[in-house]
């Protein structure tokens, strides 16, 4: 497994708001096979889920395409394209931990693969400026060489500050591109196209190989009245379908929804209209990389008089970021410190802050939970949940609002009006750019497996052949040779690697494994102290009992493991005596057993034999 060696950042990890998202070519035409959406009588290459073998293509060289993390989770998204010696990678992102994975700050790609090919990788091209989509730069790039990066200025700053976080680290590869550049890395031709999402510069990508054309949406939506951007590009879109399309990679993540993604520009006036309307101070939860409802939040505020106050590390520097490349344009007077909104009219001030998904270190939880430094709340206070829950979170943003409701006299969240837009596309959404690119192969990506799921449904709904769709795990190699596709049975390594706070180890799991141990059935110490020259025991055992049961309520028990303890000891073989490590081993093997026995729980066993 590829381990850097870098330093976790000085100071403390982001919040959980960033758990959302709080991250070079000659052109050639694609062969008329290529361009056949509706081809599909052609030899079927089944998929992986519904065949009993997997048809294999010809010798020679092919375009092999393996997702590292995406397919099977939000977050983690890392996409390899290898044809001969020539390789690029699309995003390196981090994937924040599930709630049994305690003490992992957050899980990066596996680029085990790649050992031993650095040479070949020709780039590294970041569809925008998430964490699940950068977070894992710091901790990859190092051993990979430092490939050069392409992405847009908005996400290459952001990658930037993120990577003033790493002391010791030498100066990234990064470079600007723009929208209707095009790239030549090795043999693949690069072109990009602007989509729509909740941070400026997401775009998409088109690969270019000597196999056709393949599509990279990266995160999307399409917003026709966004805000601070441009709509998406429907005509590029449709010229590059008009082309032909090999295989559409599209993000899954809201493919269960119907209908279509709301705009920006629809939330924002409920938004402007709760500003005008609150009696007192507003404050606004939100994802720090929502640029554009803060941008909104912020000319609202300006425009009704208002000042605004900002909390949270990454929502700040997401804002200095904004305003310093011209996406953001405000009055210098209208920012104001934290420290100082007491010194306006309540009825003035707007508080945007991170921590609307129950983060416990974020600003609007340490605010509800009366933990923030310059803020207590008072009971004119409006509080706005402009965010959509994640996942795994409801019941922290439950609690949240029962602390919340306790304290303010009004809580408005997306289910009582539109606070909210997603930034991803819906089912309709995605019928559209099927039938703009009209591919021959739908790779859907980018969400857990019953979102592919749904996402390929939508595919075979506009009349593709499902054995054209290919539902594929992390680590699933894909290959394409002469217009024709195959979801191999080869998977790539895509095992865990965990950033832990210590250090970043694919060995983690052994570590995590203890640490479940010690949540779900506690610990036990056994002390005992033995004669250092015949290893007899010279006093009882001591038992220390750490999230197993209650010394006091369960005497019998620990006395009778005690007794059997100093037995097992007295009657052991005398000649390992002087062997503490027979001792401790023999103590740990029967006393889980005996504990097993009598309680149906594993604690973790922990024998210390003291000589004396």
């Amino acid at each position: 497994m590829l381990i850097p060696s870098v330093p976790i950042p000085e100071r403390n990890l982001p919040s959980r708001e960033r758990r959302r998202y709080g991250a070079a070519t000659t052109r050639r035409a694609a062969s008329p096979s290529h361009s056949a959406p509706h081809s599909h009588h052609a030899t079927p290459h089944l998929s992986a889920t519904s065949a009993t073998t997997v048809p294999t293509l010809g010798a020679g060289l092919k375009l092999r395409v393996a997702v590292l993390g995406g397919l099977e989770e939000v977050g983690r998204n890392c996409t390899l394209f290898e044809y001969g010696d020539d390789i690029i990678i699309v995003d390196m992102g981090l994937q924040f931990p599930e709630e049994d994975m305690p003490g992992i700050d957050y899980i990066i790609p596996n680029m085990n693969y790649l050992k031993g090919k650095e040479k070949n990788i020709r780039g590294v091209i970041i569809t925008h400026g998430h964490y699940d989509h950068i977070g894992g730069i710091p901790h990859i790039i190092p051993n990979l060489g430092y490939p050069p990066i392409y992405a847009l200025p908005i996400t290459n700053a952001i990658i930037k500050k993120r990577q003033d976080d790493y002391k010791g680290l030498r100066p990234l590869n990064i470079n600007n591109v723009k929208i209707d550049d095009k790239l030549q890395l090795g043999k693949f031709s690069i072109e990009f196209f602007h989509v729509n999402h909740n941070i400026p510069d997401s775009m998409g990508i088109v690969v270019r190989t000597p196999e056709g054309v393949v599509i990279h949406t990266g995160d999307w939506k399409f917003d026709y009245q966004p805000v601070g951007e441009a709509p998406a590009d429907l005509q590029k879109l449709a010229k590059i379908g008009s082309e032909g399309v090999l295989a559409l990679m599209s993000d899954s993540t809201n493919a269960a929804q119907t209908g279509h993604q709301m705009s920006e520009t629809e939330i924002g006036i409920n938004l402007e209209e709760l500003i005008a309307k609150a009696p007192g101070r507003i404050i606004i939860g939100a994802f720090s990389s929502l640029f554009s409802r803060i941008k909104q939040l912020i000319e609202f505020s300006e425009k009704l008089g208002k000042v605004v106050a900002i909390g949270g590390y990454s929502m700040k520097t997401n804002v200095e970021i904004a305003k310093e490349l011209g996406y953001m344009k405000f009055n210098p007077k209208t920012i104001v410190d934290l420290r100082n909104i007491d010194k306006y009219p309540p009825n003035k001030v707007v508080i945007i802050c991170s921590g609307a998904q129950g983060e416990k270190n974020a600003t609007l939880m340490r605010i509800a939970s009366g933990e923030h430094r310059d803020i207590k709340m008072i009971a004119s206070d409006t509080v706005v949940f402009s965010s959509s829950v994640i996942p795994g979170n409801e019941r922290t943003i439950q609690r949240l609002k029962d602390t919340l409701f306790r304290k303010v006299a009004e809580v408005v969240h997306n289910e009582m009006m539109d606070v909210h837009a997603g930034g991803h596309a819906k089912a309709d959404d995605i019928k559209l750019m099927i039938r703009l690119l009209n591919p021959k192969y739908f790779i859907p990506q980018h969400g857990n497996h019953f979102m592919l799921r749904y996402n390929g449904r939508i595919a075979t709904s506009m009349g593709m052949a499902k054995e054209n769709v290919f539902i594929a795990d992390n680590g699933q190699v894909m290959e394409f040779q002469k217009g024709m596709g195959v979801l191999t049975k080869e998977k790539l390594t895509t095992d865990y690697v965990f950033v832990d706070g210590l250090g970043v180890s694919d060995e983690t799991n052994v570590v995590l494994r203890d640490r479940q141990v010690l949540a779900e059935d506690g610990m036990v110490v056994i002390i005992a102290t033995v004669d250092s020259k015949t290893g007899k025991l010279i006093q009882n055992p001591d038992i220390i009992s750490r999230g197993f049961v209650f010394l006091k309520s369960n005497k019998e028990l620990i006395e009778d493991l005690r007794h059997r303890i100093k037995k097992m000891v007295i009657e052991s073989d005398p000649l390992n005596w002087a062997d503490t490590n027979y001792i401790r081993n023999k103590i740990r093997d029967y006393v889980g057993q005996f504990l097993f026995t009598k309680t149906e729980k594993r604690p973790m066993i922990l024998p210390v034999v003291i000589e004396v």
